[in-house]
């Protein structure tokens, strides 16, 4: 197993900035991850998470899926609140706007999500909620 594979949270994030993603880009099963910087909705501080995408249309998709629990991750929440965020592919940091995708543009990127991380299907089947995919475009 890599390093890179027993990362996880603030660690995580540390040796992804600290190498541009050198460490920490491919994860586990082969996932890709970018770091997501967001604002926080109560404290207004900077909160970065990394996460699985995948690349549709130009923009980086990731899914809210917090291992199907009942409720969205707070980095979603996050978003939902201030959807300019900033991301980190690789050694390149820049700012993005997110939106959640819906109805058919949905259905399409979810099953694109899925093929890169298989649990999302799974995860999907323990929760009531319908799991959000979250489409980042680049902004100038």
């Amino acid at each position: 197993m890599s390093e890179a594979e027993n990362l996880f949270g603030d660690e995580h994030v540390k040796r992804y900035r600290e190498t541009g993603g050198e460490v920490g880009h491919r994860w586990k099963k082969g996932s890709k991850i970018l770091l997501l910087t967001t604002k926080g909705r109560k404290t207004g501080e900077p909160r970065t998470t990394p996460l699985i995408y995948e690349n549709a249309d130009g923009a980086y998709v990731i899914v809210a899926s917090k291992g199907g629990t009942p409720e969205n991750p707070g980095w979603y929440e996050n978003l939902a609140k201030d959807p300019q965020v900033e991301l980190q592919v690789m050694d390149e940091v820049f700012p993005a706007r997110a939106r959640t995708a819906e109805g058919e543009e949905r259905e399409r990127l979810w099953k694109l999500a899925a093929q890169q991380w298989p649990d999302y299907d799974e995860y999907q089947k323990k929760t009531d909620r319908e799991i959000p995919v979250v489409v980042l475009e680049r902004s100038s």
